[in-house]
């Protein structure tokens, strides 16, 4: 039997000889996010039934109502999605050690000379992920308790060589000081160094699996006949908690984002299908109008949704947070930058001006909560 042991301890040393302890003992680890309120652990705590908790003091404590896993399981961690309900997702060994295998093969890791830092949630696959490749191939890995710029750097001059970064991090930190900087979970800037690669994962496939839009080795690729993406490969879970078997025939896993395979077997994502608004019976996909907008010198972060309309069947609403709080952009402004790349269909009927935008621990916008009451209204 395959127990499941809960971390609730801060990044760092400690951390690594959890993770190790709870292994060597042939327990599966489940990473808390200390960040939480005491509502939401609550749903992560039923999401993922643990039998045990290793907390700050790095005692471990029986908890009651906990459900065993299968032999070979090795992790079971809540979801970071958009939706803010978590669901629990089942990884192996086996699976953790092929992300971690096909991951150091397309970056070159040298085990005796890079040095892995992880300053990323810990209890969010992308964080977690860098600490658990490094205990399966034996990398040197730095762990931080969350980020933290003048640490990143600090960390650089040490002789930290590779990072797992979020996206608004990038220009925060010194990216020329390492070899290779992966980013995920928001869109990649168009200017980024020659070093920072961009990655397509979740939870569920254990990391990201995309590299600059092609996957990594054992990775395949699926487009259905109404454009989810859809990937196979054996780093992808074993099972959720409460599903064990997510998968369509032949081992498939639908990933709930479209796109399409280019010729070259590149992918191009265009987003959550959730995400996509009908106007007019026109599809108008968020994300690329969102990098767009954000070039503009009056808006510096922007989030798109679709708000019921009687005429259109939806309205394309921007959730804008001015880059200038005494100059807010203007609403023809927006729409004349929008129609004259994209075609007017896709230009914004309505602005809402915000202070900020709901998103998860890694840069994912809450598009649930943009229409949702808030203070700064």
């Amino acid at each position: 039997m395959t127990n499941v042991v809960a971390l609730a301890l801060p990044g760092g040393p400690a951390y690594v000889d959890a993770i190790r302890r709870v292994w060597d003992a042939g327990d599966a680890i489940a990473p808390l996010d200390d960040r939480l309120p005491l509502s939401e652990t609550r749903k992560v705590l039923e999401a993922i039934a643990p039998s045990a908790i290793i907390e700050a003091d790095g005692q471990q404590r029986e908890l009651a109502g906990g459900q065993p896993v299968e032999d070979g399981d090795a992790l079971v961690i809540a979801t970071s999605g958009t939706t803010g309900t978590p669901k629990a997702v089942i990884h192996t060994h086996a699976g953790i050690e092929a992300s971690a295998n096909a991951t150091s093969q397309a970056l070159s890791v040298d085990a005796g000379s890079d040095r892995w830092l992880a300053c990323l949630p810990l209890a969010h696959i992308g964080g977690l992920a860098v600490v658990m490749r490094s205990i399966v191939t034996g990398t040197d890995v730095e762990v931080h308790n969350g980020f933290s710029a003048e640490a990143v750097d600090d960390a650089s001059k040490r002789g930290a060589t590779l990072v797992s970064l979020v996206t608004r991090a990038l220009n925060q930190v010194r990216c020329d000081r390492f070899r290779t900087v992966l980013i995920g979970g928001a869109a990649p800037p168009p200017d980024r160094q020659a070093n920072v690669i961009a990655t397509y994962g979740m939870t569920e496939t254990g990391s990201g699996v995309i590299y600059e839009r092609r996957p990594l080795s054992g990775v395949e690729i699926d487009i259905t006949a109404d454009d989810e993406i859809r990937l196979r490969g054996p780093m992808l879970l074993r099972a959720y908690r409460h599903d064990p078997d997510p998968f369509d025939p032949g081992g498939w896993l639908r990933t709930g984002d479209l796109g399409v395979l280019n010729e070259d077997g590149s992918l191009q994502v265009h987003g959550r299908r959730g995400d996509v608004i009908v106007t007019g019976g026109e599809k108008v996909w968020p994300g690329p109008i969102e990098d767009w907008l954000v070039q503009h010198h009056d808006v510096a972060d922007v989030a798109l949704v679709g708000r019921p309309h009687p005429e259109w069947g939806h309205e394309v609403a921007a959730h804008i947070v001015p880059a200038h709080l005494d100059a807010p952009p203007d609403l023809e402004a927006i729409r004349s930058w929008v129609k004259d790349r994209f075609g007017p269909w896709c230009a914004p009927r309505v602005i809402e001006l915000r202070s900020s935008l709901p998103k998860t621990a890694l840069g994912k916008v809450r598009r649930d909560l943009l229409d949702a009451p808030r203070p700064d209204r």
